[in-house]
């Protein structure tokens, strides 16, 4: 089959099935409601499963307004999804702030967050008591309580999908024990785990005592329902680059796991070399404002752009014309972000600490905390030209291997063997 047909392709192993597979799915966000890389990868797995022919009941906490229903929004693709949302008072889809407080002020992320991880629990397993799934599935520890709860009451193998873990969203400092505890249990409990990188599957039997046998490695992936929209660029970066500014990029959460201090320290030293270089810093987090001192700090604020939080056409239009994409993760278990900008062509540096690195050849590597190393490959793609468009032409090559599809069809034979399908060839 032509690689180009690929992603469309329907896995047809349901075809002699006696009933089509039920998965009961149970997740924090789903695009356009979501802050990071965690809701795109929901989207993408529910997208390959459901076009492989199973039918997946996906779960998320907050009920949206009737203009923006999940199931009108999502079964405009995915005909076999059926989205439920359980009635939460709380606000997982902000780009900003709303992780940290509730409106009234009062801090949500420790113990408030935990209390509404569990009153999801519950109210999901009123879900599961009701559904008659096959398998269960449940999506970072925020959902695992879910998942627990609905296999407790049906009684079906679960399967835990880590996308990042307690060591790496805290970039090794400030661990959160009871988040690492729930996670632990969680891990525990499930039949099986899937991580996204083969670093993640370390830091599970490292830290959290899961056996090696148990964790199946699956990478993320991008296809052309999970990729950014191009449309026209934005014309103040055009004017700029008109002009022979070069572009490097920052884009994702501004937290410590993604190392947006680095970025900036590495900027300062390009721009002792190259003062024609702009560094957009695209995204929001809880170190945005000292991030934006430390470029004050070091005197260079007026090279330094930050956008807030992109989505869509403006997150496709700022990677395009980036002449660098660069994430510089303390911990990056995997790196969508990463995969999404050679996807559009953007040559792409990331820390060597970052689960990308091991699924993908063409990008450039340095350890994050080298902040002289991440300077010099800067500073010589954006001299070279000619190496910029070889990079660009092979990871966009590269990437076009990386799909839902494939991922979708390693758990898909994940979920058969705890699951094994009855046929019938009547």
């Amino acid at each position: 089959m032509p690689r180009e047909h690929e992603e469309d392709a329907l896995d047809l192993r349901d075809a002699h099935r006696a009933n089509p597979l039920k998965i009961l799915m149970f997740g924090w966000e789903f695009p356009p409601f979501n802050s990071g890389g965690l809701g795109v990868a929901c989207q993408g797995i529910t997208g390959a499963l459901a076009r492989g022919g199973a039918e997946v009941t996906f779960v998320v906490p907050k009920r949206l307004p009737v203009s923006l229903s999940y199931a009108r929004l999502i079964t405009t693709d995915l005909e076999n999804v059926e989205v439920h949302a359980v009635d939460s008072g709380i606000h997982p889809y902000a780009a900003s702030g709303s992780y940290a407080k509730h409106e009234d002020g009062t801090p949500v992320y420790g113990d408030g967050l935990v209390g509404e991880v569990a009153r999801y629990a519950r109210a999901a397993g009123r879900i599961a008591s009701i559904s008659s799934p096959d398998v269960i599935y449940a999506h970072d520890w925020l959902s695992f309580g879910a998942g627990m709860h609905a296999k407790r009451l049906t009684g079906k193998p679960l399967i835990a999908h880590v996308h990042a873990t307690e060591f790496e969203r805290s970039g090794g400092h400030s661990l959160n024990q009871h988040i690492f505890e729930l996670e632990k249990e969680g891990l525990h409990f499930a039949d099986r785990v899937i991580a996204v990188s083969e670093r993640t599957k370390q830091i599970i039997m490292r830290h959290y005592g899961v056996p090696a046998e148990k964790i199946a490695v699956v990478h993320n992936g991008i296809d052309i329902h999970t990729a950014l929209t191009p449309s026209t660029a934005p014309s103040r970066l055009t004017k700029l680059k008109e002009n022979g500014t070069k572009i490097v990029l920052f884009m994702g959460r501004i937290t410590l796991q993604k190392g947006p201090d680095y970025f900036v320290r590495a900027a300062k030293r390009v721009l002792e070399h190259d003062p024609k270089v702009l560094f957009v810093v695209a995204g929001s987090g809880d170190m945005e404002r000292s991030t934006m001192e430390l470029a004050a700090s070091l005197g260079i604020g007026e090279h330094v752009l930050f956008t807030g939080f992109l989505r869509g056409q403006e997150q496709y239009e700022t990677c395009a014309l980036a002449d660098l994409f660069v994430m510089p993760s303390v911990a990056e278990p995997f790196g969508l972000a990463a995969l999404e900008a050679m996807r559009i062509g953007t040559p792409v540096l990331v820390s060597k600490q970052s689960g990308i690195a091991e699924a993908a050849r063409h990008l450039l590597t340095a350890d994050f905390w080298d902040t002289e190393e991440m300077a010099n490959k800067m500073l010589f793609l954006l001299d070279s030209p000619e190496l910029a468009q070889t990079l660009s032409r092979k990871a966009k090559r590269e990437s076009s291997l990386l799909t839902w599809t494939r991922a979708g069809e390693k758990i898909r034979d994940l979920i058969d063997e705890l699951a094994p399908p009855s046929y019938s060839y009547a």
